[in-house]
């Protein structure tokens, strides 16, 4: 086979591969469960750039052998069935390349993660948490879709209606890596509910994503955890009021303070908490990864700056544009009800375009 540079760098890869695949299979490793999961997550994410690659590497033999069929066999029929089967197979091989070239790309490492998502009320006062209780149920609607779970840790309604605040986990398969593209300020031109003379304004929403720190992805020591107990605020007067089964954990260290009260029970109340908690230090570190990519790509406003206006939904027109990439689109009512994945694919285009930009710079 000819020198093929691509070809050269996947079997490289195999060679990794087998290795990781022998560890995971030693019982020494077992034991050590930090490393265990390491491995494993390396494991998980060579093995789509592998199957990619052997797949390439079969179609260029195949070529190869075509070829050679048309220049030496003298069977004529045989030659006619190489010319089809080339003619089938070289047209593929130019996006075979380009999706190898995009595995080959680091990925964030944060993608696989579950997240952790919060919607706030922002301009717009009575509308604004109206807004922030639509774009909730967009995204319930989008994760029920997707077949993820999703678990309201706290929630601040409004006076008329919707959220003033609601933050809720999302568990599932590459759950971030789909979901961090929402992050950044949403905003709704509408006649409001609570407006009598017919008059379209403007309100907003933020949204943050958050990957879910891992159990070893931060170490948490307890003496720097102050908790706080309390009645868990509730619509109705309902019984959940009068029990002290809310939790507030205070970080010491760097301030940061987290609650849950969605559930009775304050043993998980203090389960989600911690979670919530874990996740909130461990992205004071992240964010500095986000901040020096943000530069570079168009699509990463969404993360990198979490005050960036991202998005605008204009009722009278039915109108959705994402103003990273100059995308719009004219079917309000259904992407509301949780058809946002073509907008998330778009995103995904431009930004794996723009990875392929930088990796070839």
């Amino acid at each position: 086979m000819a020198n093929n540079p691509l070809i050269e760098k996947i079997m490289g890869l195999t060679e990794k591969y087998q290795a990781l695949q022998a560890q995971l299979a030693d019982p020494e490793v077992m034991t050590d469960m930090k490393k265990y999961v390491q491995l494993s997550k390396d494991y998980k994410e060579l093995s789509p750039v592998i199957k990619a690659g052997m797949a390439y590497k079969k179609v260029v033999e195949d070529i190869e052998t075509a070829k050679d069929i048309i220049a030496n066999e003298k069977d004529e029929e045989l030659r006619e069935m190489a010319k089809e089967e080339l003619a089938d197979l070289e047209p593929r091989v130019p996006a075979m390349e380009q999706e190898i070239k995009l595995l080959l790309i680091p990925a964030d490492p944060e993608d696989e993660k579950n997240a952790i998502v919060e919607i706030r009320g922002g301009a717009g006062g009575d509308e604004a948490a109206i807004f922030a209780g639509d774009l909730f149920r967009m995204y319930s609607k989008y994760i029920e879709t997707k077949g993820w779970k999703m678990e309201v840790t706290s929630s601040s309604e409004g006076t008329a209606g919707g959220f003033k605040e609601i933050v809720f986990k999302v568990s599932g398969d590459h759950v971030y890596g789909t979901l961090k593209y929402e992050c950044g300020v949403h905003r709704v031109q509408r006649v409001p509910q609570t407006e009598t003379q017919g008059r379209v304004q403007t309100s907003a929403a933020s949204v943050a994503v958050l990957p879910e720190a891992g159990e070893f992805d931060i170490e948490l020591n307890m003496n720097d955890i102050r908790k706080d107990t309390f009645c868990s605020s509730g619509p109705g007067g309902q019984s959940v009021n009068t029990t002290y089964s809310a939790i507030r954990l205070t970080h010491i260290p760097t301030g940061i303070v987290v609650q849950c009260q969605d559930e009775k029970s304050q043993l998980k109340n203090f389960d989600k908490a911690l979670a919530e908690l874990r996740t909130r230090i461990y992205n004071m570190e992240y964010q500095k990864y986000l901040d020096s990519i943000s530069a570079k790509r168009k699509t990463m406003v969404s993360t990198g700056d979490r005050s960036a206006k991202i998005r605008t939904y204009n009722y009278p027109q039915s109108r959705v544009t994402d103003h990273r990439i100059g995308y719009t689109m004219y079917n309000l009512p259904v992407f509301m009800d949780g058809a946002i994945q073509e907008v998330i694919d778009q995103l995904i285009i431009a930004e794996n375009a723009e990875r392929l930009k930088e990796a070839g710079e």
